[in-house]
């Protein structure tokens, strides 16, 4: 498969390829389960757990400051993909919609389809996470995860969760759907935290 859909990476990148990753010439999808099919009038992204209960319109979102962002992409499957370029809305920035109890450690994502996985506070708190609307300038397709995913480059992209409608806030760490099936809680790719020791 390496030469027709990907590629070795040079060495002048190995700042940017993790250990054991290649050069994907398109951007491939991967998805466990059939794709959601929601359109943006009736999406809703809705906070709970350790924050106060808040539910966001597609509108609302719309209405916070958008961003360009242009990031590295790198699946657990062992491809990456560089430079990719969204449109979204800063975490930080919506951040300052809500309230979260300074008790929270870790949330959990929750996804249409049903899909979750957790994050740290840590490393979702970080400038250069977003809420993706927006990919090469097209409205996100649906089998990238739109209308709205999470973006998280440091970290393997099954935590950039797809088709995200939920963010439960808690004080410690729960797994989600591929930490419970195997994979490492957190997903550090420079540290190939692909598979949790537990198995």
């Amino acid at each position: 498969m390496v030469g027709k859909f990907f590629q070795k990476p040079g060495a002048d990148l190995q700042d940017r390829v993790p250990p054991g990753q290649h050069l994907a010439k398109g951007f491939p999808v991967l998805t466990y389960g059939e794709t959601p099919s929601v359109d943006r009038e009736s999406w809703e992204l809705k906070v709970w757990g350790l924050a106060t209960p808040k539910t966001f319109t597609w509108q609302d979102l719309m209405a916070m400051p958008q961003h360009e962002f242009t990031a590295d992409f790198h699946c657990v499957t062992t491809w990456s993909k560089l430079d990719v370029q969204w449109v979204g809305v800063k975490v930080i920035d919506f951040m300052q919609q809500i309230e979260v109890d300074p008790a929270a450690s870790h949330l959990m994502q929750h996804c249409y389809g049903g899909y979750t996985t957790n994050i740290a506070m840590a490393d979702f708190l970080r400038e250069e996470n977003f809420l993706a609307h927006t990919l090469f300038g097209e409205p996100l397709p649906a089998d990238h995860g739109g209308p709205l995913r999470l973006v998280v480059p440091h970290l393997y992209a099954w935590k950039s969760a797809k088709w995200i409608n939920g963010l439960e806030f808690l004080d410690r760490m729960e797994l989600g759907f591929w930490e419970r099936n195997g994979y490492h809680h957190r997903g550090e790719p420079f540290a190939e935290e692909r598979y949790s020791s537990r198995f």
